[in-house]
């Protein structure tokens, strides 16, 4: 595997650990520390990578202290995934479309945010369909819906935004250039080759965000909710006929996006999907 030249990586031999992480809150349970932490290994990559549990209000100052302390990569989830922007350098023209980073890379003495989620859902997705052309539906309007709208698009999909709250989705369909928007419950009226959850319904939990029987039997369902690992929505969209993807996948593809912005190298999917399951 090459290793493509950049700032602000130094992996020869005597060079200093390089430490990365994610900053949260409330830190919670991650897997992101597990799937880095196995490429590192895979890779013979002199890093370590750490959860930072960082209230709110606390963001700019950690990210002053991430300047500090010299760290090398950050992964950026909830709730500062729109926050953290104000505290960067630059933002890359993808995140700044999009509206969210969840990756910042340090680039010499340069703080770049930059955005994989979208990667990672249309990467979780093309594993079982193609989206040229595809009809998709997008449940949910927050930060998650922002990357997944904008990566589907990307990709030559048409999508629709529905959520609970219709204005919402309105005003992220127009942003994004989506084809429509509406209730959650107009998903049965709305014709759909791929459905995408969002949304929190369902996480830790065995509800639903929509009705089972307005899932489309010829469709490709992904939630992004991973814990647990076979959803609500997905049970009911396989007992339907349609083929589904467990969210386990958007988070490894996001992952291993950031991974080959910082190193280079190109990510070990494997090792870290298995490092997930740890």
């Amino acid at each position: 595997m090459g290793q493509a030249e950049g700032k602000g990586r130094d992996f020869s031999p005597g060079a200093a650990t390089a430490v990365c992480g994610v900053v949260l809150h409330p830190a919670g349970h991650t897997r992101s520390p597990a799937m880095h932490n196995a490429a590192f290994r895979f890779l013979g990559i002199d890093a370590v990578y750490v959860a930072f549990d960082v209230p709110p209000e606390e963001l700019g100052r950690a990210l002053a202290g991430a300047r500090a302390l010299g760290l090398r990569q950050l992964a950026v989830s909830l709730p500062h995934k729109v926050a953290v922007m104000e505290h960067l350098d630059e933002v890359d023209a993808t995140a700044r479309a999009i509206g969210a980073v969840n990756t910042v890379t340090r680039e010499g003495d340069r703080l770049i945010g930059s955005n994989t989620d979208w990667l990672g859902a249309v990467r979780a997705l093309e594993q079982e369909t193609g989206l040229e052309g595809a009809r998709a539906v997008v449940l949910g309007a927050g930060g998650s819906a922002r990357a997944v709208v904008w990566g589907l698009r990307e990709r030559g999909a048409s999508v629709t935004v529905l959520n609970r709250s219709v204005d919402k989705a309105e005003a992220l369909a127009r942003e994004l250039d989506a084809a429509g928007a509406g209730p959650l419950s107009a998903l049965a009226a709305t014709p759909h080759d791929v459905l995408v959850n969002t949304t929190s319904v369902g996480l830790r939990s065995d509800a639903s965000p929509v009705a089972a029987g307005a899932i489309s039997p010829d469709a490709t369902v992904l939630d992004a909710v991973y814990d647990p690992r076979d959803t609500r929505l997905l049970q009911d969209a396989r007992a339907r006929g349609a083929r589904t993807v467990a969210g386990k996948w958007m988070l490894v593809h996001q992952a291993a996006a950031q991974l080959e912005r910082w190193t280079g190298h190109a990510a070990p999917v494997d090792v870290m999907a298995d490092a997930f399951d740890d």
